[in-house]
């Protein structure tokens, strides 16, 4: 994970990641995030309504039901109202709290397992890939990072929310990028940045011209 204060999607401030100086930083989408949150709201409805029907069973109110299904009612609302703003969303919190609930119910007590490993995934999960633009080298930041220099690419490009990485071994990648409103520098800069340091990177290789 590269080492970094938050910044926006496409910056033109110097970024310092440890000791190297990244010119511009871009997110990419995580194309995942969508069936994850899926997944999180359907695992907490099912929680709500399983707690809320053993409650009706139980003789006495069980605090812990009661407590577990308002909590988890209490995320998802909260979590809808985010998504609506177009906003980020994890519903670990949910899980980890459906989990203990599942831990006393009489049945599928073993959920408690299932729901705090999906807990402690989602941030994973839904990690977005960084790449970082600086005047030595590319690094595109997965789960390990992934270091390019500027001779291994023929073209970098990004238009309309789209970035093209054309590597010189004809592998092209191509992902769209994280929409952000407060963007400091616009796509012809970045794209002018990305021209001028190929053409230097190339001329500077042995053989270039």
């Amino acid at each position: 994970m590269l080492p970094y204060q938050p910044v926006n999607v496409l910056t033109s401030q110097l970024v310092n990641l440890s000791t190297m100086v990244y010119q511009y930083v871009v997110t990419l989408k995580n194309q995942n995030n969508r069936y994850i949150d899926i997944l999180g709201l359907l695992l907490s409805i099912f929680s709500i309504v399983c707690f809320t029907l053993e409650l009706l069973r139980s003789p006495n109110v069980s605090l812990a039901y009661l407590l577990g299904a308002v909590a988890v009612l209490g995320f998802v609302v909260f979590n809808l109202t985010q998504q609506a703003k177009k906003r980020k969303v994890y519903y670990s919190r949910a899980l980890l709290i459906a989990g203990l609930v599942w831990m006393k119910m009489p049945y599928f007590s073993w959920l408690l397992f299932v729901f705090v490993m999906l807990a402690l995934l989602e941030y994973q999960a839904k990690y977005a890939t960084e790449i970082g633009f600086s005047d030595n080298e590319v690094v595109i930041n997965t789960l390990f990072k992934k270091r390019y220099l500027w001779t291994q690419f023929s073209n970098i490009v990004l238009r309309d929310g789209l970035i093209t990485l054309d590597f010189s071994n004809n592998h092209i990648l191509q992902r769209e990028v994280e929409d952000d409103e407060d963007d400091d520098a616009d796509e012809d800069e970045f794209n002018e940045y990305c021209h001028h340091q190929l053409v230097k990177h190339h001329n500077e290789a042995p053989g270039g011209s």
